[in-house]
């Protein structure tokens, strides 16, 4: 593969005719005194949103909020027989989920729409047509069977297929005489003549030589639908598409697109190819990780924001990779220019922690964490529902004091309503032989922990609880103060692990802590 691509792609600087070539650090981006940026990003409703789109979109989306410009959805929905069902809402809603909605789109509209390719067909024909007039098109008549052959016979001698011209030069009476027997035949574009250098924002200067390497490529099919290769020139040029950012995998067909932007005597736009989004091993990206769609990350609970820092953690367009960046922190600090040709590895190991770090930010913010707390009531009423003894855990003052005390030992909002934090909303059944195991002192021990509870004037803080803890274990005598709070936990929490007891205290309440206690002695 490397090997080829070497062939297929040249690092060069542009002829001669083209003046000094700007190193791409000093190549403009053409957002300075220019037309506005609009940048489009552009997936194929055949699968849900991944994070690989995800990170294409949020770079689109990120560079054209640092220049005020319009980020753009529009859906490749070409290939009809591959398309999935709800593929296409689920790219808008999840771009909406993670806080990138697209000035325009299928479902916002704008000036530019439709924005489904296959609501732009007569768009595709006109360009068609002025290519077949200018002769830098024209219709193949090959069959499946032939090109099939062609394919077999060039992989039989480890060539690479390609298409071998045929129908390129028939004559106008050959072409009409096989349009009578065949009048919807699919359309070549003709590549010839050396193609143009173009000075990538990310990868320099390039040169595929397509007409050397590739045969005549189709670009509109029998059916009337485009293929890619024309129907993202025709809708970049229509649409007023100022920058192309997109995945490098497009790198060696942009001199294609060049060529068609040329014969159909248009102005390009600015490309700039991203490079890929690997795993941590450095292997690809697949599908076929069921945990790598959008999707998957919401209904885990993880945040968007969580999200959008570690694909660009991992990347670069950054003065520095550091954890914890907020959306706008992102607009504020891309740099295009700082995008490396490298591949980004992600780490989603890592994901809990971030995601961590921006549950605690939520929290520290009043408005955020009024949110969150109605979050987590319908958590727990869906979780526990029924199960719940005293609605009063539903308060959302209680709610907000568990979110404060917890916030920095959990990943998720979700964790709070797992089995090892259940005794928050409901009491456990636990009974004097369960605690009678851990210590002979129970009775002793419960009595202490109510008297503390009860002392006049007590202010309730942890480090407090933790001393007033401490004092009651020494004056204890034969009991060690680890069975102590061993014995509490279990009283409170009906398990043998889980947070600190006094937090334990402190998150109940006095009066939960006096009635489960209570409880336990008179079982």
């Amino acid at each position: 593969m490397a090997v080829l691509l070497k062939r297929l792609l040249h690092l060069r600087r542009p002829p001669e005719a083209l003046g000094r070539p700007l190193g791409r650090r000093e190549a403009s981006l053409g957002t300075h005194a220019g037309p506005a940026v609009r940048v489009r990003f552009a997936p194929s409703p055949t699968g849900f949103l991944h994070l690989g789109g995800l990170r294409t979109a949020l770079y689109n989306y990120i560079f054209a909020k640092k220049h005020g410009g319009s980020f753009i959805l529009r859906l490749e929905d070409t290939d009809q027989t591959r398309l999935v069902p709800g593929a296409a809402d689920n790219i808008e809603d999840m771009l909406e989920w993670a806080g990138i909605p697209p000035d325009e789109s299928p479902r916002r509209g704008g000036p530019a729409g439709p924005y489904l390719q296959s609501q732009r067909l007569a768009l595709y024909a006109q360009a068609t047509e002025a290519l077949l007039k200018s002769g830098a098109a024209y219709p193949c008549f090959c069959s499946p069977q032939r090109l099939e052959l062609l394919k077999r016979e060039a992989l039989r001698n480890r060539q690479t297929p390609r298409y071998d011209n045929r129908c390129r030069s028939l004559s106008e009476a050959q072409v009409a005489q096989k349009l009578a027997k065949d009048p919807k035949p699919p359309i070549r574009f003709h590549l010839e003549g050396e193609a143009p250098a173009f000075q990538d924002l990310v990868y320099g200067w390039n040169r595929h030589e397509v007409a050397s390497v590739e045969g005549d490529p189709v670009i509109l099919k029998s059916d009337g639908f485009p293929t890619y290769h024309l129907a993202c020139v025709v809708d970049d040029h229509h649409m007023g598409i100022s920058h192309v950012l997109r995945g490098s995998e497009w790198l060696v067909s942009t001199s294609k697109h060049l060529l068609l932007y040329q014969a159909l005597g248009w102005q390009p736009p600015r490309f700039a190819h991203l490079p890929l989004l690997l795993n941590r091993d450095g292997s690809k990206l697949s599908k076929r990780q069921g945990d790598i769609f959008l999707e998957h990350f919401a209904a885990a609970g993880f945040l968007p924001d969580a999200l959008l820092d570690i694909i660009t953690s991992c990347g670069s367009g950054f003065a520095e990779n550091q954890m914890g960046r907020t959306l706008p922190e992102l607009i504020t600090q891309f740099d295009l220019t700082r995008v490396t040709c490298h591949s980004a590895l992600l780490d989603l190991e890592k994901l809990p922690g971030f995601n961590r770090l921006h549950l605690r930010r939520l929290v520290s913010d009043k408005t955020q964490r009024r949110q969150l707390v109605g979050k987590l009531q319908a958590l727990v009423e869906e979780a526990f529902g029924s199960q719940l003894q005293d609605r009063d855990v539903l308060d959302a003052a209680y709610v907000e004091r568990i979110i404060l005390l917890r916030q920095g030992h959990i990943c998720h909002l979700q964790d709070l309503v797992s089995p090892a934090h259940s005794y928050l909303w409901t009491r456990p059944a636990v009974s004097r032989a369960q605690l009678g195991a851990v210590s002979e002192k129970v009775d002793v021990i419960a009595k202490r922990v109510l008297g503390l509870l009860e002392g006049p004037g007590m202010s309730l803080t942890q480090d407090m609880l933790n001393g007033e803890l401490k004092k009651l274990s020494e004056g204890l005598e034969g009991t060690k103060h680890s069975n102590v709070m061993k014995l509490l936990r279990v009283a409170l929490s009906g398990q043998l692990q889980g947070p600190p007891v006094a937090e334990m205290m402190l998150s109940l309440g006095p009066k939960e802590v006096r009635e489960r206690i209570q409880k336990v002695l008179s079982s």
